[in-house]
């Protein structure tokens, strides 16, 4: 399999609704043309930042279905399908398989908190299920156990095609391990947008991005200087975008912020979310409104 399937910038975009919640389909393409638009290597649907945990299946399904069609070969759509069941997120899988993704974001199972052997014969049974490339999600914070680099050793020696990790852990040591230990036969994913440039240093080849749903053109240009090496280009990107990245997911919730600053960007109708999920509170509407004044001018 191609070693570099999985490098650049893959946007984790959002699933715009509108005022009545009902997903706004046509506001969804319209903002896949702009990241296709902007050369981001992918799109990223239904993961958490396009609130899967509140969509039902048909429109999780559908949601999938309209990227397939409006993105027709363009860019890679790769489907969250995961689950803290395995059945359920076999039987999304399978479905998406049909409706014609490139690959799939597997999370880490959330609440129930599997061993390292359960995740491995989670995970494992996925990769039965289908021929296509699977990015694993580790994040701790939400899933509350990370995928351990034996785990990932142990899966990727069993299975060519889950050949990437998205790791969202903080840490630059997991990078470095998993690097020093799967080599290139793994592509590693900052899974958080401030610590693409730092994770990149160490060995990994990009980012499965949420501020590139409003900046994608930026967040390839740094992304492809750090590929390129040219870390002082990166580094400059990084100091202008880090502002961004330190509170847009740090003042709400994800996706909360991005969509508020979507919708003052005039990119989508609303800055709608569903509960439990709700608008930012008036005083991080304020400093969301002064931050992105340098960026929406």
């Amino acid at each position: 399999m191609d070693q570099n399937f999985w490098d650049g910038v893959y946007t984790a975009i959002v699933t715009p609704f509108h005022k009545q919640e009902e997903v706004d389909y046509e506001g969804f393409r319209k903002l896949i043309r702009e990241q296709i638009a902007a050369g981001v290597k992918g799109i990223v649907v239904v993961g958490t930042t396009g609130e899967s945990p509140t969509l039902n299946i048909t429109e999780h399904l559908q949601v999938v279905e309209t990227a397939v069609e409006e993105v027709a070969g363009r860019i890679q759509v790769i489907a969250g399908t995961g689950s803290n069941d395995t059945r359920s997120a076999l039987n999304t899988t399978a479905r998406a398989h049909e409706l014609g993704v490139d690959g799939f974001l597997q999370v880490g199972p959330y609440y129930n908190k599997p061993s390292q052997e359960g995740l491995y014969q989670h995970f494992s049974s996925i990769a039965d299920s289908t021929d296509k490339p699977i990015m694993l999600y580790s994040i701790p914070g939400r899933s509350g156990i990370a995928i351990d680099t034996s785990t990932v050793a142990r899966l990727r020696a069993r299975f060519e095609h889950v050949n990437c990790i998205k790791e969202a852990g903080g840490s630059c040591d997991k990078v470095s391990e998993l690097v020093h230990e799967l080599g290139d036969s793994i592509t590693v994913l900052s899974g958080d947008d401030a610590l693409t440039l730092p994770f990149m240093s160490v060995g990994a080849k990009g980012v499965v991005s949420v501020t590139s749903n409003l900046l994608p053109s930026g967040m390839v240009k740094m992304v492809q200087a750090a590929l390129a090496n040219d870390f002082v280009s990166a580094q400059a990107y990084h100091k202008k975008f880090f502002p961004l990245f330190a509170q847009m997911l740090s003042l709400e919730p994800n996706p909360v912020c991005i969509k508020y600053a979507l919708q003052k960007a005039g990119k989508i109708e609303t800055s709608q979310v569903r509960l439990p999920l709700v608008a930012p509170a008036l005083e991080h509407q304020a400093k969301l409104d002064l931050l992105l004044q340098d960026f929406l001018s």
